[in-house]
């Protein structure tokens, strides 16, 4: 008797819900084939796309992970399980993991979005969180830069990406320049040719644009000049240090009064 009922209840059960069974599997079946598939072609793509190469297995191993969990829960609620409780759960960790993580979650944004939207590349010099350097490493948290002093500096990227980031190499060449204030008495077109003749000399100095050579400002005290010649971005205190110190002593040479105290840093 118990055995014709269990027949007669697995007959019910099979005429009600085998179907959802069935349709399940056949369901999983499918969804396990297309995501094989589908992760072939956005491995492609994000290759065609140019995608970084730091970003690229993160992104196919999120959007596969989120397939697959979708397809588990379709596959569930076909069936017939009861998935609220299940998705409070789910909903409670994901909020308290991302209250905890919030610093996390914001440097690993702001990662993405450098090497997405590129600001700057491997090799360029940048100027960001009061930190001037050769940026030799960009990670989905941090960057790292090497000072000219040799110092690695590691910079979050939430806070890289939130400030002024000021890129040094981009353009393909900088512009340097500084000043210097000599008395009323020198003869201004004297020191303009010093100064032009120590320009031309100097080498590393790019010639387009043309090096510019003139007085910047006249104060009571002296007549300051300014002298703006481009460099490429690597030479840049190299190129600051030989010219300023050739000016300096043509000057000298040509007896032309030049205070210490009135050499104005470079700009």
């Amino acid at each position: 008797m118990k055995l014709e009922e269990f027949y007669h209840q697995f007959h019910i059960w099979l005429i009600t819900r085998g179907p959802n069974y069935i349709a399940g599997i056949l369901i999983f079946l499918i969804g396990i084939w297309f995501i094989r598939h589908l992760k072939f072609r956005i491995r492609a793509r994000m290759s065609k796309q140019q995608v970084h190469s730091t970003l690229q297995p993160f992104f196919l191993s999120l959007t596969i992970t989120a397939l697959y969990v979708l397809l588990a829960l379709s596959v569930f609620n076909i069936i017939g399980f009861e998935l609220t409780f299940l998705s409070a759960i789910i909903a409670s960790f994901g909020v308290a993991a991302g209250l905890a993580l919030s610093g996390t979650f914001q440097n690993f944004a702001g990662g993405v979005l450098i090497l997405l939207l590129k600001p700057f590349e491997l090799g360029d010099n940048i100027i960001a969180q009061g930190q001037d350097g050769a940026v030799t490493s960009i990670q989905l948290f941090y960057t790292v830069l090497i000072t000219a002093d040799n110092r690695t500096i590691i910079i979050p990227n939430g806070k890289l990406f939130n400030e002024v980031i000021v890129n040094i190499t981009r353009e393909g060449k900088r512009r340097l320049e500084f000043e210097l204030k000599l008395g009323y008495i020198v003869d201004v077109e004297q020191v303009k040719e010093i100064i032009n003749n120590a320009i031309k000399i100097t080498p590393g100095i790019i010639r387009k644009p043309a090096p510019i050579v003139g007085v910047y400002a006249l104060e009571l005290d002296g007549i300051r000049f300014t002298v703006r010649v481009w460099v490429n971005p690597g030479d840049y205190f190299d190129i600051k240090l030989s010219l300023q110190e050739k000016i300096v002593k043509d000057l000298r040479e040509a007896d032309v009064k030049l205070p210490t105290h009135h050499l104005l840093p470079g700009t």
